[in-house]
């Protein structure tokens, strides 16, 4: 895995470059998390295809503990990636409230992700 910084004046966002899955469940959320946090990181990005599926199935509740455990932390989360694939009314809709807090955002690009770090 590596990670690229991107500094700017609203902090230091982490970009994850891998072909591997990073965040399998919630304890390598944390791990990533701490880890991130410890080396003066306060956002990070992430692709989707770095994220077990699991994480898009809002069922099982993984997705809302990581997102709660980075919101505590105050550490901004990018995931990049095509959502529209998904059908799940509920998905969209947690998509969408993400979105509007601004903590967790979802979104299409690398750069879309360190514009809205930037607001």
């Amino acid at each position: 895995m590596e990670i690229i910084a991107h500094q700017h004046k609203n902090g230091l966002a982490a970009e994850i470059v891998t072909n591997h899955i990073v965040i399998n469940n919630i304890e390598d959320s944390l791990d990533l998390l701490g880890n991130l946090y410890y080396q003066q990181f306060d956002q990070i990005i992430i692709q989707k295809h770095q994220i077990t599926t699991d994480f898009f199935d809002l069922k099982n509740g993984m997705a809302g503990e990581i997102l709660q455990k980075y919101s505590n932390y105050r550490i901004k989360l990018a995931i990049v990636g095509d959502f529209s694939s998904y059908s799940s009314k509920s998905l969209k809709d947690f998509i969408f409230e993400s979105n509007k807090i601004g903590q967790i955002i979802f979104v299409t690009s690398i750069k879309e992700a360190l514009s809205n770090f930037l607001h």
